[in-house]
């Protein structure tokens, strides 16, 4: 049986796509080629496929791949005992799932040894056949009768039924058919139960809304069922699932009719029997582990968009940076960085203790923001925040009224600050120090400093130590390739921990490349990228699209063309007699308005590319510069504190996406912590989905629906209510813009 052959036209059909787009792709996958590279410049043999679109096709195909080679290996296994039959051999190869091919082998699959086995060696095997081929029940008694024999073990007429009705058991469960009867009632009448070990043990008591839970299969959400894991894990629930046993067995009643109509009795006592016994604990292990697989699978899906939408907030470039660390009893560390992120001075201020130690501290990040001609200040949300923001507050009122501030996720920078890759970059500073540069570096530039630290650090997951730890590495990566290679990367000042994620690199190429660069100086043209020791063609046509050079020797190399289109966009150019060197300069605008009137479709003809390769083209050259995350919106900079008793109901505020969940979301409104909006105040029409409506970065307009004082909280809505007045920015978060949507949902997902 072929292990390797891909059935094109199903997956084509489960994914909605044309056999053609889908065996195209595969192609160009199966040749090496990355997912980024194909989607980008590869548009013509995909039919315009996005990347989730191929990601997809990949997906399947290998899932595919996967049910093949069990399908050829289980036909291998039974052929080797001499069962397989023509028509087996048939079910076998038109199997679709891993499941389905498992329930066929069952029946011959090694077992360790059962009481259905130990009833066969006692020689009762030919008594279940009477009774499974529908023998009359006299044939039945009176073999029973012969059977009796006290050496055996079969002292007298019941012992010898119980052995049969073993084997009938074990022989009902393993029919697949069956199987499958059991598994679809299991799915579509059963409930998730849970109860509690012991109710007086504290331990439990975080899952005290789980002691008596019950709750259908279809509507247990993926949150519930992790945390119902947990709690299990923690020895404080026991769970199982229940269903309907006599919808079952009439199931089995009916696919086993003849032997039912013969020997309804015994038929009946081993029905039972396979299904309290053998059917229910493999149906339900099965339940609960496809429950798992598809929770985690919610919420490793969870983690990767929120990853994504963090990655892809707008960096704030050419613009100095005075990035707070803050801290209590140790004080605050402050850096001030350069345009570049370069680190120009340090320094620690206290915002408590006296009063004289603070005003201390407000002189002097006065006189470092004026000093270094700085206006924005990253500050970090850990401990000693909101003191921190006090001050901030102070300093903007009394010395520097143009600053403003950025309170900054900085979750994972501690984790950092102690990796290889700091130490690497700062090898003379302090760990606290480097973590201080990563705060204001993520305002900078997101994506390029936040690579730099492994995704689970960043705080924007839900249960992720509940999760696979593989599966989740394995996604999330795939997340900040895509991301880099969608934004794509200065050739020249990228660290190698950025490197590393473009298309057709990895940790070792990444570090050889900035070896290079530091041997020889910048790279002047992408063609020197073959220079670089394990760089050869195959790896340069995959990569050289998504690297950039600024003022190098190729003009086009500023650009998203790639190299192998450089004739065509030269000859695109002299159409419109414009030079390479015009492109992105001061004659932007003239090369903008000449490439605008020309008609690419019978152009691309023309110069033997194709119409969608030079529609991005011509993007390209129009917009060298453009940075795709500018789409986005981007922080919220504020210049004075908001307190919960500024805070009234109905208030209407602005404030940025913290945080996406199943249950809502999370938005700083300029407080110590998030405020909620609950799912279900999302939208006046019903929301199924959070991410459907809301990303972290996005910038919304909330209103206050209730206060909870005395533990801090504040819930918001989304829905305007009657009457609200709007607050003005300065009594909402200071100096917030007013809300702005955002431009694509998806950021980063759809066409190159």
């Amino acid at each position: 049986m072929e292990s390797s052959r891909l059935d094109t036209a199903r997956l084509a059909g489960e994914l909605q796509l044309a056999q053609r787009q889908v065996e195209q792709t595969l192609s160009l996958l199966d040749a090496g080629n990355t997912v980024a590279f194909v989607t980008r410049y590869r548009k013509e043999a995909t039919g315009n496929l996005d990347e989730e679109q191929i990601r997809a096709i990949e997906r399947l195909a290998a899932q595919q791949r996967q049910v093949n080679e069990r399908a050829a290996t289980i036909a291998r296994l039974i052929d080797e005992q001499g069962r397989l039959t023509p028509e087996l051999q048939t079910q076998i190869r038109e199997a679709d799932s891993l499941q389905a091919l498992e329930d066929l082998y069952l029946p011959y699959r090694p077992k360790r040894r059962t009481r259905a086995e130990a009833a066969r060696e006692q020689g009762l095997e030919p008594l279940a056949d009477l009774v499974w081929n529908g023998r009359p029940e006299s044939d039945f008694q009176t073999a029973v009768r012969g059977a009796v024999d006290p050496e055996l073990d079969l002292p007298d007429d019941e012992a010898v039924t119980a052995g049969v009705v073993d084997i009938l058991a074990e022989r009902i469960s393993e029919q697949a058919e069956i199987r499958d009867d059991v598994r679809k009632t299991a799915w579509s009448t059963g409930v998730l139960r849970s109860k509690v070990v012991d109710a007086e043990d504290h331990a439990a008591q975080p899952f005290r809304d789980y002691f008596d839970y019950r709750e259908s299969l279809q509507k247990a959400p993926p949150h519930r069922v992790l945390a119902l894991n947990r709690g299990e894990s923690s020895g404080a629930l026991r769970i199982r699932v229940e269903w309907d046993d006599e919808r079952v067995m009439r199931g089995i009643s009916q696919r086993l009719n003849a032997a039912f109509r013969a020997n309804g009795r015994v038929m009946e006592r081993a029905a039972r029997e396979a299904l309290s016994r053998l059917l229910r604990p493999a149906i339900q292990r099965e339940i609960r582990k496809q429950f798992t697989e598809r929770a985690e699978s919610h919420a490793i899906d969870v983690f990767a968009r929120n990853l994504r939408n963090l990655l892809l907030q707008p960096p704030v470039t050419g613009r100095r940076v005075l990035a707070i660390d803050p801290g209590l009893r140790t004080g605050c560390k402050v850096i001030v960085l350069d345009e570049l992120g370069k680190p120009l001075v340090e320094d620690v201020v206290f915002v408590t203790g006296s009063e004289e130690r603070k005003r201390a501290a407000v002189a002097r990040l006065i006189e470092l923001l004026k000093e270094f001609d700085c206006r924005l200040i990253a500050l970090g949300n850990g401990t000693g925040c909101r003191e921190a923001e006090e001050l901030l507050a102070d300093v903007i009122s009394e010395g520097v009224e143009d600053a403003r501030y950025v309170i900054v996720n900085e979750a994972g920078a501690s984790v950092y600050s102690a990796t290889a890759v700091a130490r690497e970059e700062f090898p003379e500073l302090d760990a606290t120090v480097r973590g201080t540069i990563s705060i204001g570096r993520r305002l900078q530039d997101p994506l390029s400093e936040l690579v730099k630290i492994e995704p689970q650090h960043l705080g924007v997951g839900m249960y992720q130590h509940d999760v696979s730890e593989k599966r989740l590495s394995e996604s999330l990566e795939t997340v900040v390739e895509s991301c880099v290679n969608f934004v794509g990367v200065d050739l020249n000042r990228a660290s190698s921990a950025l490197l590393q994620y473009v298309s057709g690199f990895n940790r070792l190429i990444a570090r050889r490349v900035v070896a290079w660069r530091e041997e020889h100086g910048p790279f002047a043209a992408r063609a020197e990228l073959l220079d670089v020791p394990g760089i050869g063609r195959r790896t340069f046509t995959q990569s050289a699209g998504f690297l950039k050079i600024a003022g190098g020797d190729e003009p086009l190399d500023a650009t998203w063309v790639h190299p192998e289109s450089y004739a065509a966009a030269r000859a695109l150019l002299r159409r419109v007699d414009v030079s390479p060197e015009q492109v992105g300069g001061k004659f932007e605008a003239d090369v903008s308005d000449r490439l605008g009137g020309i008609d690419l479709e019978s152009l691309a003809g023309e110069l033997g590319v194709g119409s969608a390769t030079l529609e991005d083209m011509a993007a390209a050259l129009l917009r060298p510069q453009r940075d795709p995350r500018s789409e986005f919106p981007g922080p919220v900079f504020k210049r004075s504190v908001l307190s919960l008793d500024d805070l009234e109901v109905g208030m209407e505020l602005t404030g940025t996406v913290q945080n996406v969940v199943d249950f809502g979301a999370f938005v700083d409104i300029g407080l110590k912590n998030g405020g909620l909006v609950h799912i279900s105040r999302m939208s006046e029409q019903f929301v199924k989905n959070p991410h459907d409506v809301v990303a972290i970065g996005d910038l919304l307009t909330v209103w206050v629906e209730e206060i909870d004082r005395e533990r801090g909280r504040v819930s918001l809505t989304m829905v305007r209510p009657d009457g609200a007045e709007a607050a003005s920015p300065e009594s909402a978060v200071g100096a917030a813009v007013p809300a702005r949507a955002r431009t694509r949902r998806q950021r980063g997902r759809g066409k190159s």
